[in-house]
């Protein structure tokens, strides 16, 4: 992994998150009236770390997993997928979203990557959220801080979830926790790909690497550095521009739907804690 260029504290005490991480899905299940989490397993890190927390925090008994691939999926996100399934011996089930997604792609005469991308990612949340209403459990995310901060990812497709474990968390600390948990090597140690496409890779299409961009993001985010003192740290002007653009122009999918204030007590606005519900 890098480690060259500008230097922020990114390092995680791994025993104190996967304890923080393990409770907060064991009683936000339990708070929401729910005892069973559901996992979309890629193959990658990000679900395969969502997987080993969900089954330390709720039982592989309560814990699905769903490999949903598409006809071009690569044999290698399959294989890495069935390697989480071995070490944890958790339930799960294989849907193929091919015969969801042609007809869309073909209706809609979509002949653009992105489109299709998006497309794929919803299906998938299709597929997730109906078996979570079979299973009677919660749809658990797999999005990291890193893809939430830059909008990378599909509004309503894998950014989609009940309970999010690693939102909080940017891609090179879930790459320390997934190490932590015995992730298989195999998958810790591969290229970041959403597989989408054949030989896309999530660092060649944003341009930059993940332990570059967490450095940025967690100097102007969680330390609130000005733009002098990012460039005094050594961060390119072009790349911190470049990366802030990404926050700005994507913060419409880090909120809920924006609701028009009519009444009294709107919800997002005047309603939206648990405790207004005697929770």
């Amino acid at each position: 992994m890098e480690t060259s260029g500008p230097q922020s504290d990114l390092s995680l005490n791994t025993s104190v998150v996967r304890t923080l991480l393990e409770k907060f899905l064991l009683d936000e299940t339990r708070n929401a009236g729910f005892a069973r989490g559901v996992v979309g397993l890629s193959g990658g890190v990000d679900s395969a770390v969502t997987a080993f927390l969900a089954v330390g925090a709720l039982g592989r008994e309560n814990c699905r997993a769903v490999l949903m691939p598409y006809k071009t999926s690569s044999r290698e996100s399959l294989s890495d997928a069935r390697l989480v399934l071995d070490a944890l011996g958790m339930p799960s089930e294989t849907v193929d979203i091919t015969p969801m997604v042609d007809p869309s792609l073909g209706a809609m005469h979509v002949d653009d990557r992105l489109r299709a991308g998006n497309i794929m990612a919803r299906a998938r949340m299709i597929v997730l959220y109906d078996v979570s209403a079979r299973e009677g459990g919660l749809v658990l995310g797999t999005s990291n801080k890193t893809e939430f901060l830059l909008g990378y990812g599909t509004l309503f497709g894998d950014m989609a979830s009940a309970i999010n474990p690693l939102g909080d968390l940017y891609k090179t600390q879930v790459w320390q926790l997934a190490a932590a948990l015995g992730v298989p090597e195999r998958i810790v140690g591969k290229k970041p790909t959403a597989d989408l496409w054949s030989g896309q890779t999530d660092e060649g299409e944003l341009g930059f690497s993940y332990a570059q961009v967490d450095r940025l993001l967690f100097a102007m985010i969680d330390e609130r550095r000005s733009d002098e003192e990012l460039a005094a740290m050594g961060f390119e002007v072009r790349f911190v521009r470049t990366v802030q653009a990404m926050v700005k122009k994507s913060q419409f999918k880090r909120r809920p739907p924006l609701v028009a204030k009519v009444s009294h007590r709107t919800v997002n606005v005047d309603f939206r804690y648990a405790r207004d519900w005697g929770i």
